[in-house]
């Protein structure tokens, strides 16, 4: 329930019948007092209470015209309109507030659905183009059917399989349809089992990819650290596994040659939580980018060159959705070198939902 505001539509309406009826008795007072006749002093009150009636309607009503206007924009697409009168002090003022703020979520989902449409139609072109381009020249005999040219046509359909799939997993996600598998288990095992993982697609084992990007550099050192050893999780396997893929995906992705990446496992600091860290020794993430690097399809300044190789930049938006699925939490962390990749997760089984 709203609080009560002394400028309140009740109050307001209050004080003009008050006012109304002060003016009343006053000139009826005045009536008595001069020998005026009553019919002068009833027109004068009518006329009084009418200019007043008007000013207080005026205020109430001009708002709601406004509020119609903008409503009518939002239901035609626009949704740049917005209400004034949103710092009122009253009920319209509340009003307006939401209904700006209800623009204002509207106008985001509209220009993610267009940045969606356009990224994804980018992201399916390039590979498409590729394969296209290998099958025509096998088809026109500019070049054979070998087993070289057939990789890069296999290579161009898994991008494609990548990209469907993580698209699958955002539909998902935005459908709310993803339930929680939580179960405790061993972390360092685990995690030795996705390193490994990771390795093998690197060294070109096909159906192995780790990630949504699915890396091939295997000049980038992979290691482990965990502590203490026989250190516990809880939580949903497949869930952490896309986490902790896609963060050492986008960690090799921007290491330097013969670089390294540690995967660093310790225990929170609430009962029984996990914090995870993926540490790179690429050239990090400016801080003024830090706040946008788990948007969908936002791949930053610093993704070019080797970390531009298929990158869709979906998958520290699937590792932040996982994470908070959890009740966890993802960010960027301060680090001397490189990028620092922190997660929390609370590990407690009524945090998992």
């Amino acid at each position: 329930m709203r609080p009560f505001s002394p400028f309140s539509i009740k109050t307001k309406l209050g004080t003009l019948v008050v006012v109304s009826v002060f003016i009343t008795t006053g000139l009826l007072l005045v009536a008595l007092r001069t020998d005026t006749e009553l019919r002068f002093i009833t027109v004068f009150s009518v006329i009084a209470s009418m200019l007043i009636t008007q000013f207080v309607a005026h205020g109430l009503t001009a708002p709601l015209d406004d509020m119609t206007r903008v409503a009518r924009a939002i239901s035609h697409g626009d949704f740049t309109r917005r209400v004034r009168g949103a710092g009122r002090r009253d009920e319209l003022g509340d009003l307006a507030s939401t209904i700006n703020l209800m623009a204002d979520d509207l106008e985001a989902v509209d220009r993610h659905r267009r940045e969606l449409v356009a990224n994804v139609s980018h992201e399916l072109r390039t590979p498409i183009a590729a394969l296209r381009a290998v099958l025509e020249n096998v088809v026109d005999g500019v070049s054979e059917a070998d087993p070289e040219t057939m990789r890069t046509a296999l290579k161009q359909t898994e991008r494609l399989g990548r990209l469907v799939g993580t698209l699958l997993d955002l539909s998902r996600v935005d459908n709310g349809v993803v339930p929680l598998r939580a179960r405790r288990f061993e972390v360092w095992p685990y995690l030795s089992g996705v390193l490994k993982e990771a390795g093998l697609a690197a060294a070109g084992r096909p159906g192995l990819a780790s990630g949504s990007g699915g890396h091939t550099r295997n000049d980038v050192h992979l290691h482990l650290d965990v502590f203490p050893p026989g250190l516990t999780a809880y939580a949903d396997a497949e869930r952490l596994h896309q986490v902790v893929a896609n963060l050492i995906d986008n960690a090799v992705k921007h290491s330097p040659a013969l670089g390294r990446v540690t995967v660093r496992a310790r225990p929170g600091e609430a009962p029984g939580s996990l914090a995870l860290e993926v540490v790179d020794e690429g050239p990090g993430i400016p801080e003024a980018e830090r706040h946008r690097v788990f948007e969908r399809f936002n791949r930053g300044s610093a993704n070019s060159g080797e970390g531009g190789d298929g990158g869709t930049g979906l998958g520290l938006a699937i590792a932040r959705w996982a994470v908070e699925l959890h009740g966890g939490r993802i960010r960027v962390a301060e680090s001397a070198r490189g990028c620092r990749i922190l997660v929390t997760l609370p590990g407690a089984p009524q945090a998992a939902h």
